[in-house]
């Protein structure tokens, strides 16, 4: 079973929205819930890169690409984590991952997202 499984992706069209999922059901409750937890995302050809961090104290941060579109959220009931994509644009189209700090897990399959102009 891994550690982080993605989901929600999709093709969707310029302006539409979509909904990731991160599902750490391996992690313990304690740990889910003192971990900061993070999105990626990796474009064709192109590095890794940090999206979204929620924080244990509940604070977010964004990179300024999907500043005011993205929303990172967490369900510890149900240890997922969420990423909710609004307006979404075709440079938006990538592999999306998440994980937590410290001490990452290993990396899921990751959920692709592909936005048509």
């Amino acid at each position: 079973q891994k550690q982080l499984v993605e989901s929600g992706g999709g093709l969707v069209q310029a302006g539409g929205p979509l909904r990731l999922s991160c599902v750490a059901s391996r992690t313990i409750t304690s740990v889910f819930n003192t971990a900061d937890w993070e999105w990626y995302r990796q474009a064709p050809g192109q590095q890794r890169e940090l999206v979204a961090t929620l924080t244990n104290r509940g604070n977010t941060v964004y990179a300024d690409s999907v500043k005011d579109r993205f929303a990172i959220s967490k369900d510890s009931r149900r240890k997922t984590v969420y990423l909710e994509m609004n307006n979404l644009k075709p440079e938006d189209t990538a592999v999306y991952y998440c994980n937590k700090v410290p001490s990452r897990l290993d990396w899921g399959q990751g959920t692709q997202v592909t936005v048509s102009a």
